[in-house]
């Protein structure tokens, strides 16, 4: 098995695109893969910028994301792109698989587009997004772009992963504040009014202005706002504009390294995270589980005096 992921590496960093679909596959299917896989490819990864886009369902985000990758081709850049689709209750797969709105860069050979579910991760990322960025990475991608589920609120997770975060709005979606308030506020390095001419877009933009304004600035960045126009051309070359000014200010002020290093810490905290969880299961059966459920529920314990309880048996395993 070794050998043959070994293999699968070596065309991976060859350019061979069916190589990096299956590394990714890997990926998200068995976590020891993943573990071993990121450790072969670590050194060759660290050079790619990656782009988050977010925003509420049905704001036009894969038609920006279209554009984007215009934009970056015509400088002849590599582009990755990770769309992150919601997760069928029923199969666990990617409910809209590959975005149809990108086919017309499917054929180019500096593009590699790949769709990915949930699994009922919060925070609108899949489970192995952040490691298959790093496959992305390793490929030899100049620009990595990330789009979100669009689960609202719970979007704040691209921040750990992203270097810009583009958050996108529309006119007329309801309670534009109740949309983008709180946490997703805050992640905006750049928020694109997309479809903005359709009624009501100069008043989304004083909303979003307003937000920002009653808002702390993020280390001296003043977030731009930026008109878009769904799948037509204008207002694109703006936003790319405004990302590659973005970038520069990460880079002048030296919190392009600051994003690198909190970037680090998340990973080790994620996988710590999920190493605890799986210890956890392998020191807890599914029956006790069900029985000590029943003792929360019926207030016979708390789930703080559970854990207390649990930790000399969970030592063993760590």
């Amino acid at each position: 098995m070794i050998s043959s992921i070994d293999e699968l590496i070596q065309k991976m960093v060859s350019g061979d695109k069916r190589a990096l679909g299956k590394i990714i596959t890997l990926m998200e299917e068995d976590p020891s893969s993943s573990a071993y896989i990121v450790s072969k490819i670590y050194p060759l990864t660290g050079k790619a910028y990656i782009v988050g886009i977010t925003g509420p369902p049905g704001s036009g985000k894969s038609s920006i994301v279209d554009k984007l990758v215009s934009c970056y081709r015509n400088e002849n850049l590599k582009v990755g792109i990770i769309a992150i689709d919601p997760t069928s209750p029923f199969t666990g797969g990617a409910i809209l698989g590959d975005r149809i709105r990108m086919r017309g860069h499917y054929t180019d050979k500096n593009v590699f587009i790949r769709s990915m579910a949930t699994r009922g991760t919060l925070g609108g990322l899949s489970r192995a997004t952040s490691d298959s960025v790093k496959a992305l990475d390793a490929f030899g991608n100049d620009v990595i772009i990330i789009e979100t589920v669009g689960a609202g609120q719970v979007e704040v997770d691209i921040v750990k992963v992203a270097d810009t975060v583009v958050v996108v709005s529309v006119p007329d979606m309801g309670d534009t504040i109740q949309k983008l308030k709180a946490g997703i506020m805050e992640i905006g390095d750049i928020f694109a009014v997309n479809k903005a001419d359709i009624d009501g877009a100069e008043k989304c933009i004083l909303e979003i202005k307003m937000m920002l304004e009653l808002s702390e600035t993020k280390n001296g960045w003043v977030p731009p706002i930026v008109k878009t126009f769904g799948d037509r051309d204008n207002g694109a070359n703006e936003l790319y504009e405004a990302i590659k000014n973005h970038h520069k200010y990460l880079l002048e002020s030296g919190r392009q390294e600051k994003k690198k290093i909190a970037r680090g810490k998340a990973d080790l905290i994620y996988i710590l995270q999920n190493l605890f969880i799986k210890k956890f299961y392998e020191a807890i059966n599914e029956e006790e589980l069900e029985e000590l459920g029943k003792k929360i529920a019926s207030r016979e314990k708390d789930p703080y005096t559970i854990i207390e309880e649990l930790i000399p048996r969970l030592k063993k395993f760590l």
